[in-house]
């Protein structure tokens, strides 16, 4: 399954999480943990709260990367519930895809009013050498 597949389906389920739970108002973590559940229901590998070392010019940093969900370790999610959206928070989900030389991370904000308002896609422009493969999108 390729990137753009594995996003529908989180689209999908992050709106059935979103209208279950009955919308905005809960803490980022109870999306999370149910979001996981929607998409391991659906099929999909979901690891949460993964650990990415960070290394600074060859040393290792003792504060890891904490990824919310990696979805069949292709595409980042970051879980948000707020009311006040950022933009850095896309800005942070590229730094991760830099990091992790993944290509797709999707910013969710389920403290909006409707969660397809604030699903945000975040792409990594990685030269084709660096790609897992030539068509992963």
């Amino acid at each position: 399954m390729k990137e753009n597949q594995i996003s529908k389906l989180i689209l999908d389920s992050a709106i059935e999480v979103h209208r279950t739970l009955g919308g905005p108002g809960l803490l980022e973590s109870v999306y999370e943990e149910a979001l996981a559940y929607e998409l391991q229901q659906r099929g999909l590998y979901v690891e949460r709260q993964v650990q990415v070392p960070i290394s600074y010019k060859g040393q290792a940093l003792a504060a890891p990367l904490r990824l919310d969900l990696l979805v069949e370790k292709l595409v980042i999610i970051e879980v948000k519930a707020t009311t006040e959206y950022n933009s850095l928070y896309e800005v942070q989900a590229l730094t991760y895809l830099r990091l992790t030389k993944l290509r797709l991370a999707l910013v969710i904000n389920f403290g909006e009013r409707y969660v397809k308002n604030g699903f945000h896609r975040v792409i990594n422009a990685l030269p084709r050498s660096v790609a897992k493969s030539p068509s992963a999108l």
